[in-house]
């Protein structure tokens, strides 16, 4: 059976996808910010302080941005446990489906896709840094920084699994055994991923072209998944680019605001860092993943029908 064909292991009615969307919400965006507006109200003086922070950023009552990104990366722990619970006890599947089609993880994709796509990622941001130097400032503090590698390499991989399992695996399968192709399940998740980040500060600096790359990089991993028949590879592409984005390079417009090792102060435009990855990058990888797993009949695993088996594994 192929990665789609993993929902029918379990139920594939209309209303439990309903519910576990609502159990997904719930999880993401009720009980996991429970913890965040606790530690905004205990950096709030009063009330209406921390009622203009809801409104803008809870960072600015001044809370440690590493203690920050951890607790925004608890509420995508919540949203991904409530997934579970409802793949597991709603759908009555295993959890595993929803990852891959093969036996068991493959680990091994993961850290290819992990290590290749960092080293990747870290040489571009570091040829951008030698050539412009004058866009950069060196921001190293010790303590922060190491901190900042901790909670970025242990905690952020919740926050992208959550969005790779929801996206490339839960809406990729029950959208793909309800229209019964490929192509149009790619292209709903892709474009929706792009717009849930839509609210991204830098999306409001540099205009919805920006989205470009977002939506781009939704298709770059729903190509990948279909591909491979499995999320491993998307997986680690998204954990090691997001921590990246982390760790390496921050600004004071971005969606990640950390003690990265550098500032960049340069005025935000739209330059070729926004269509690089989306059109090089992104098919180089992927012909690169073609060549190691030997992906054959692309058009049939892009384009091609889904059908329920008559057979339905276990």
């Amino acid at each position: 059976m192929n990665f789609i064909q993993q929902a029918y292991k379990g139920g594939n009615q209309w209303y439990l996808y309903l519910l576990v969307i609502f159990l997904v919400l719930l999880g993401w965006q009720f009980i996991g910010v429970i913890p965040l507006a606790v530690t905004a109200i205990l950096h709030s003086e009063n009330t209406s302080e921390f009622l203009r922070a809801a409104d803008d950023s809870f960072m600015s009552l001044g809370i440690d941005k590493n203690l920050f990104l951890f607790m925004m990366v608890v509420m995508f722990a919540f949203g991904l446990l409530s997934l579970f619970i409802g793949v597991k006890y709603i759908h009555k599947r295993a959890i595993k489906t929803v990852i891959t089609s093969r036996d068991k993880i493959d680990w091994n994709r993961f850290w290819f896709g992990f290590l290749v796509w960092g080293l990747l990622c870290i040489s571009v941001v570091a040829a951008d840094i030698f050539i412009s130097s004058e866009n950069y400032t060196w921001n190293f503090k010790p303590i922060p920084f190491f901190t900042l590698l901790v909670v970025s390499f242990l905690f952020l991989p919740i926050q992208t699994s959550f969005e790779e399992l929801l996206f490339r695996g839960y809406f990729m399968q029950g959208l793909g055994t309800w229209f019964k192709n490929r192509w149009v399940p790619l292209i709903i998740t892709s474009v929706a991923f792009g717009l849930l980040h839509g609210a991204n500060p830098e999306v409001e600096k540099l205009g919805y072209i920006s989205m470009v790359f977002y939506i781009g990089t939704g298709f770059f991993f729903g190509i990948t998944t279909l591909l491979d028949e499995g999320t491993e590879l998307a997986l680690g592409l998204h954990a090691i680019n997001n921590i990246v984005a982390a760790f390496l390079v921050t600004t004071d417009w971005t969606v990640f605001q950390t003690d990265a090792l550098f500032i960049d102060t340069s005025e935000p435009s739209v330059g070729a860092e926004m269509f690089l990855p989306v059109f090089v990058l992104y098919p180089l990888m992927l012909l690169l993943f073609s060549k190691k797993y030997g992906w054959k009949n692309w058009k049939e695993k892009l384009f091609g029908r889904i059908e329920k088996p008559e057979v339905i594994e276990a």
